[in-house]
């Protein structure tokens, strides 16, 4: 396989442009196939050598991904020559603190390296102080955590964020349009296409499509009123709002935003709200150390005890033994 890695890159010319792929233990395997599949493709459907790309991990050490597949990688520190780095990282990511790895990365981009992350690798980037003044975007299973993480950060739920030489996306197939977005804007809107219809993409999604489009497309459609409700809500969770004042800014009745949500939701706007903020909880609970009493405060929770109690009776258990449980499943 090295043999064969070695031979495509040779054939490619001094004047293609060199992407580095940093590998972390457990990495995603579709957003590494988008990431990698479209730049093949953008050299077939070219029929130019556009690009070549090296496959480069933290340390000497072998990484998977976390369906078991292994590909070569060399240690991040032989990377030489490179115009752009995208890193690929599994959730788990906000523990990564590979001191190396991180001045490396500061290096790079004294050397005026494009960085990217298509996946949770903005956790890496972030760490490394990499983020600063830049608009970013991750999961949205992890923006939660990410917030709490860094707090000055400013955290998109878009699908990708493309700023000067940053690039984040969300992950999963949003890595592909990401990845069509750069293409075009080096190559043009023709080519990118081209490879979105290669790999039956129905189109290139924008910077502006929001995250978990499915769960509202019928929103969009059928009560466009509701999604400014909705990202009031999502966007208030630490300090929640009455839904006196979210009528009055989405200038709504309250009878209004009642009929939508059981409507649409099956729900009222209160069972809503409380849910949206647990599930924020529960992220924070799972994926940082925070204590129980500060995921109460950061989620809008007047005492630890009412936390514990709306916890319990939605997920079924307290928020220590939930987290307890977890840890122990995890190390299994």
């Amino acid at each position: 396989m090295k043999s064969r890695q070695r031979s495509r890159s040779s054939a490619i010319s001094n004047d293609s442009e060199t992407i580095g792929i940093l590998l972390i233990d457990g990495y995603p395997i579709i957003p590494f196939s988008c990431v990698v599949d479209s730049l093949r493709a953008a050299n077939r459907l070219s029929e130019k050598n556009l690009y070549r790309w090296e496959y480069f991990a933290p340390d000497a050490e072998p990484v998977g991904a976390s369906c078991g597949i292994t590909v070569p990688t060399r240690p991040l520190n032989m990377a030489r020559d490179l115009k752009s780095l995208i890193i690929v990282a599994p959730n788990t990511a906000q523990h990564f603190n590979h001191g190396a790895t991180l001045k490396i990365l500061q290096n790079l981009d004294r050397q005026k390296v494009s960085l990217g992350s298509a996946s949770s690798g903005s956790f890496i980037l972030a760490r490394a102080g990499l983020l600063d003044g830049c608009r970013c975007t991750i999961h949205w299973e992890n923006i939660p955590v990410f917030k709490e993480m860094y707090p000055l950060l400013e955290v998109a739920f878009t699908l990708y964020e493309i700023n000067e030489r940053r690039m984040t996306c969300s992950g999963g197939i949003a890595a592909l349009d990401m990845m069509l977005k750069l293409i075009e804007n080096q190559y043009g809107r023709q080519l990118a296409q081209q490879i979105s219809q290669q790999f039956q993409h129905d189109r290139i999604r924008t910077g502006i499509d929001s995250q978990q489009m499915a769960d509202r497309m019928d929103l969009a459609m059928n009560a466009p009123r509701l999604i400014d409700v909705i990202n009031l809500m999502e966007n208030n969770i630490e300090v929640p709002l009455s839904l006196p004042a979210i009528a009055d800014k989405c200038k709504l009745s309250l009878r209004q935003i009642e009929r939508l949500f059981h409507k649409y939701r099956g729900l009222t706007p209160s069972q809503y709200y409380l849910s949206l903020r647990l599930m924020h909880a529960k992220q924070l609970l799972l994926n940082t150390n925070s204590s129980v009493i500060d995921i109460s405060i950061a989620t809008g929770f007047e005492t630890q005890s009412y936390f514990t109690a709306c916890y319990r009776k939605h997920f079924g258990s307290s928020p220590r033994n939930h987290r307890s449980q977890v840890a122990t499943e995890r190390k299994a």
